[in-house]
Order: structure tokens, then C-alpha cells, then sequence
């Protein structure tokens, strides 16, 4: 019985330099890690003001049966995706800004600058449309116990016969 072995030199094993490291790993700017965990603080306030929504929504046992109850749920889950929607919007138009200004910018190389690609508009579509849902759902609640426009129908009594 044969066994194969490899040999790897020992130079492969260690960990490179820090210089080396950094030579990979490309440092991020400020601006940017912002604009992420913005952007990641948006899609986790709108996935919560999803849930307080569904929580609103008549089909569901949350919030029992009252349905003013449930539509003031309903309301503070649209408030809480206007929130989330938002977030994003600032962030989407933060991060355009910075490649507005590094596109514009004499001293920036050619070979660094950006432009725009599909997925800022995707991400200012989807911001926007949660907004518009958003601010239906904040605006779905009812005003207060309404009163009927209209006099509740009695049976006729004996007394309105001639």
C-alpha cells in the first residue's frame, strides 16, 4: 500500500506580510460603508414595518377584532415603511452625489471614475414605490367611530298602519 504525499514549501504555509494583505484588500471609503449600512438600516425598518402591516391587515387574529385597532396597526406599519423608504432614498442619492463629484472631479484618474449603473435606479424605483405603498397604508386609517349618513331602518310598529 502506496501512499502519495505532496511537498509544499514552507514559504506557502505562512501568512503573507501586511503590506501583501493590503495589496488585496482594497481599503473602503467612509462615505461608502456608510451609504451601506444606511442602506442596510432601510431594508431592515422596511421588512419591520412590513410586519407591523401584515399584523394590520383584517385577515390576521393580531390586535383581536377591533377594526379601528387594526387600522391604526396598519397605520403605524406605513409610517414605519415610510421610514425604511426613506433611508433608502438618502442613501441612493448620497451615493449618487459621490459619483457625481468623483466624475466631475479634474484630479479623479479616468481609469477610477463611475457612472451610473441599473442598479441605482432599481434601488430609487423600489425606494420610491415604497413610499407611495407607505404612505397608503399611513393614510388608511379611519378618522374616528363613524356616525351612519343615514337613519338606521326600524320594522314598521302596528301604530303607522291607518
Amino acid at each position: 500500500m502506496s501512499r502519495n504525499y505532496v511537498h509544499v514549501p514552507a514559504h506557502l504555509l505562512q501568512k503573507p506580510p501586511k503590506k501583501a494583505r493590503s495589496r488585496y484588500s482594497l481599503p473602503i471609503q467612509g462615505a461608502l460603508q456608510a451609504t451601506r449600512a444606511l442602506m442596510i438600516v432601510s431594508i431592515i425598518v422596511t421588512v419591520a414595518g412590513l410586519g407591523i402591516a401584515c399584523m394590520g391587515m383584517k385577515c390576521t387574529n393580531c390586535g383581536g377584532d377591533d377594526k379601528t385597532r387594526k387600522s391604526r396597526i396598519a397605520m403605524a406599519g406605513g409610517i414605519v415603511i415610510l421610514i425604511g423608504s426613506l433611508a433608502g432614498i438618502v442613501a441612493c442619492s448620497w451615493y449618487a452625489h459621490d459619483i457625481i463629484q468623483a466624475f466631475y472631479n479634474p484630479f479623479t484618474p479616468v481609469n477610477t471614475k463611475y457612472e451610473f449603473g441599473s442598479a441605482i435606479f432599481i434601488a430609487w424605483a423600489g425606494a420610491f414605490l415604497a413610499i407611495i405603498g407607505g404612505g397608503m397604508l399611513a393614510a388608511s386609517c379611519p378618522r374616528e367611530k363613524s356616525t351612519p349618513k343615514y337613519p338606521i331602518s326600524r320594522p314598521p310598529s302596528s301604530k303607522e298602519y291607518v
